[in-house]
């Protein structure tokens, strides 16, 4: 039953585009609006174009130049295992929790699979494989040995390279300083004690030698 109040609906005031309409008018590329007046509206606010299919990039990776095809959505991650086969980084949590790809771009201690590998252009790479000269440990490798300071193994190359980097910025750490420099990385088989006298083991090695 309607009420006196009741707008008739020939006198409603029409809608500037319909459901259907904007769904005809919209063109989709790459999950985004390519046209019709949300794309209009995005593109009034300065929106970037989506980039879409391989490009080929150089990458600075321990010292020497790589050339890769990637998407833009690969991560540095991705890119260096399945395009470049270098597979001491490991992919584990792909989330940026756990560590396990950890690496070094441009001094800074980094997750390899939260940076893309466009990003990472012009800007030195290090991984578990430039460590150390082919067939040689580095001191923080061999005091990973030393002490089991690695089961599975998974984690282990992450733990080494932020190991590398926290001690490039702390030379001398104490036991709760290595703690907090490693927090970010995380071992399941839980050998923490074993990784604790292993940086402070490497710490001496490096200072000596």
């Amino acid at each position: 039953m309607s009420s006196s109040n009741e707008i008739p609906k020939d006198q409603l005031p029409k809608s500037a585009f319909s459901r259907r309409s904007l769904l005809q008018s919209a063109g989709v590329s790459g999950g985004v609006l390519s046209t019709g007046l949300l794309a209009e509206d995005a593109q009034a606010q300065g929106a970037v174009a989506v980039m879409s299919g391989e490009v080929e990039i150089t990458l600075d990776i321990n010292g020497k130049k790589r050339n890769v095809k990637v998407e833009p959505r690969v991560t540095l991650l991705d890119a260096l295992r399945n395009r470049l086969d270098m597979t001491g980084a490991k992919r584990v949590c792909d989330r940026g929790t756990c560590g396990a790809c950890t690496m070094i771009v441009s001094g800074k201690v980094v997750y390899g699979c939260s940076v893309l590998a466009v990003d990472a252009v012009g800007k030195p790479i290090q991984t578990i494989e430039g460590l150390a000269p082919e067939g040689q440990l580095h001191p923080i490798s061999k005091a990973f040995v030393n002490h089991d300071a690695q089961q599975c193994g998974y984690c282990t190359p992450g733990f080494i390279m932020a190991t590398k980097g926290f001690l490039d910025r702390n030379p001398a750490p104490t036991v709760e300083q290595i703690d907090k420099g490693l927090s970010g990385n995380l071992c399941r088989c839980g050998t923490y004690m074993g990784m604790k006298a292993a940086v402070l083991e490497a710490a001496k090695e490096i200072k000596n030698g």
